[in-house]
């Protein structure tokens, strides 16, 4: 009867990934349009601009919108093996790909004993909200590193620390993934692969680490957390501007530079709370490093000063990791995320024009899904908190009453 059960649940699993996946293929290919501005002018326009100056064996050098680790050259040459498609087509299959690469590594993890298949379910659902952005970035293909990693991490430490390293290379936040991990191994591997791999395109490629000074010098996006403030000054007469800018829509004017400085500030204060964390954490348990990890992202994704939507891929990977757990207490906060991805959609590309001129649509869904976010990232952090640093309370046994002896007074 069990094994009935698993099986039609797992072919409800299936079904709705393929469905959600051909409507996600059809839009990227344009049978159908997706409301709001095209997402899939980034493949088209620059990623394959990137892919021309690779391919002649340098780094865009002179390209503001390159912000990314030397291997990120990677996923914008890969649609060279699908050589037989235009490059456009070839990464959008290469993103499908991608995405099913997680979803069997999350059903292979979850139909173990001790776990379960419920963090395939969030994969499946928590993509499609997205819409089709996701296949028309290369985060989908960072994600799928990073939960590969977090599946490792328990029984093959050092796995852990490859794969995080190289993913910290193609896109630096699965760094994180590290917070929670014990012992030398995991970091001595991490340590090592991204030696090894900084190296090698330090030699064979010019510029393997110019992305360190555009990223400073980015400001504030007009979806981060952080704009809010410009979109409500805007009302009052603040007098910046909107422009692309660094490869996003951003504030540009007075005050923008304290804006995000504060936001650096707040990042800064993040860390310095998993520091915190990790020197007081005491209880460490098989789904530890997921919760963790699933943390630290978020607290580093709500403080940027830029918050793409394809940042909300990465959370719900983590998310679907930590659900694999039947322990892990982070529903909650999964919940919250995925009703962020919800109107995240809406905000880009639905309604993007309402955000950019700060109406009160734009404005209204920007506080939501931000708020969503602040919210899942103080309930995870306290979730997390309470799992691993508080001290659980002594459990007192009652003494047992001491029964009087029975003397006999002699008569």
């Amino acid at each position: 009867m069990e094994t009935t059960g698993t099986r039609l649940s797992l072919a409800w699993l299936l079904g709705v990934w393929a469905l959600t996946r051909v409507a996600l293929l059809l839009f990227v290919f344009k049978v159908y349009v997706f409301p709001g501005p095209d997402v899939t002018s980034d493949v088209s326009v620059i990623y394959q601009g990137w892919y021309e100056v690779l391919r002649t064996g340098t780094f865009p050098l002179h390209d503001v919108t390159w912000q990314y680790p030397p291997a990120a050259a990677l996923p914008v040459l890969s649609p060279a093996l699908v050589f037989w498609l235009d490059y456009p087509s070839a990464f959008f299959v290469l993103a499908f790909t991608a995405d099913l690469a997680v979803l069997l590594l999350l059903l292979y993890a979850g139909l173990r004993p001790g776990l379960t298949p419920r963090g395939a379910w969030v994969w499946v659902a928590g993509v499609p909200l997205l819409g089709p952005t996701v296949y028309a970035r290369y985060d989908v293909m960072v994600t799928a590193v990073a939960v590969a990693a977090l599946l490792a991490g328990a029984r093959h430490p050092r796995l852990l620390g490859a794969l995080a390293a190289f993913g910290a290379m193609l896109k630096v936040w699965p760094v994180l993934l590290l917070v929670a991990a014990r012992g030398r191994r995991a970091w001595v591997s991490a340590v090592l692969t991204a030696g090894a791999v900084s190296a090698g395109f330090a030699l064979a490629m010019p510029g393997a680490f110019t992305f360190l000074t555009f990223q400073r010098d980015r400001g504030t996006e007009v979806e981060s957390l952080g704009a809010l403030v410009f979109h409500v000054a805007r009302q009052y007469g603040w007098e910046g501007q909107v422009l692309l800018n660094y490869g996003s829509v951003e504030f540009l004017g007075p005050y923008v530079d304290v804006v995000s400085t504060a936001a650096l500030a707040l990042s800064g204060l993040a860390f310095g709370w998993l520091v915190l964390w990790r020197l007081r954490a005491r209880r460490f348990q098989p789904h530890t490093l997921a919760d963790a990890a699933f943390v630290a992202v978020l607290m580093f994704v709500t403080t940027s000063r830029v918050i793409s939507p394809q940042y909300l891929v990465w959370l719900v990977g983590l998310a679907a990791v930590c659900l694999c757990f039947r322990e892990s207490r982070m529903r909650i906060p999964v919940a919250l995320v995925l009703a962020a991805c919800l109107v995240t959609v809406l905000e880009f590309p639905v309604w993007f024009a309402h955000v950019v001129a700060s109406d009160a649509l734009g404005v209204s869904l920007l506080f939501a899904r931000n708020g969503l976010l602040v919210l899942a990232t103080v309930l995870a952090a306290r979730v997390l908190w309470r799992a691993t640093a508080v001290r659980a309370a002594p459990v007192l046994v009652p003494a047992q009453p001491t029964r009087a002896r029975e003397t006999s007074l002699p008569s």
